[in-house]
């Protein structure tokens, strides 16, 4: 029979190895850890290349949808004034409040009675939101996106590059809910805001523009008949 001495040190002996295993054990969790740590961490930075090659854009701002070359660089004075009303008047636009053309779903093209269009009938499907240098949807589409709340940032085909890098450093700022495009529909504006029934159009372009359009924009984003995510 063994003494007491021999049990003690047996379960010493057994104790230690119970520790012992537990040790390596945890090693070897903390090695697997960091693997897949790090493969996860590699993968991430896979991810954010890929969608930095497949959406490039102008000055590291939000993507041009695809088809469209690059905006040219741009820059836009900080802000200034927060009041719509006194924005759009110091620097010369016009701003209107109308009543809807309508807002039936039609396949053929539309004759706006207002330049450009703020309501009327519409494609069924819409344009996707973005920066748009050379945009292949029929302006129906974009009234569409007017009647779901956003804001669409117009400019005259042809116009200077200084301007059209100006109104995308804009568009930059904030441009969830936003669509920027020449102008499709011959507007008589250098510049011009829509969403659905409201228009700030300015004939012409200068550095209190750009607080108009924040302006415009603080006021009627997401403020639709209705709301498309």
């Amino acid at each position: 029979m063994a003494s007491r001495k021999e049990e003690k040190e047996a379960l010493r002996r057994q104790r230690l190895e119970q520790e012992h295993a537990a040790a390596s054990s945890e090693r070897r969790r903390k090695i697997l850890g960091y693997g897949v740590g790090g493969v996860i961490a590699v993968a991430a930075i896979v991810a954010i290349v890929f969608v930095a090659l497949a959406n490039p854009s102008s000055g590291g701002g939000a993507p041009t949808p695809a088809g469209n070359p690059a905006f040219p660089e741009g820059s836009v004075p900080p802000p200034r004034e927060r009041n719509l009303d006194a924005a759009a008047r110091a620097a010369g636009c016009q701003l209107t409040n109308a009543r809807s053309e309508g807002g039936d779903h039609v396949a053929t093209p539309v004759r706006y009675k207002a330049n450009p269009p703020h309501s009327g009938d519409h494609t069924q499907d819409w344009a996707e939101d973005g920066a748009y240098t050379t945009p292949a949807e029929p302006k129906e589409k974009f009234v569409h996106v007017l009647e779901h709340g956003r804001i669409h940032i117009q400019y005259k085909p042809g116009s200077p590059d200084a301007l059209k890098g100006s109104l995308k450093a804009l568009y930059d700022e904030d441009p969830y809910h936003m669509v920027l495009s020449p102008n499709l529909t011959g507007m008589p504006y250098e510049v011009a805001a829509t969403t659905w029934t409201k228009t700030l159009a300015c004939p012409r372009a200068n550095d209190r523009v750009y607080d108009a359009i924040r302006d415009f924009k603080a006021a009627y984003r997401d403020r639709g008949p209705e709301f498309i995510p």
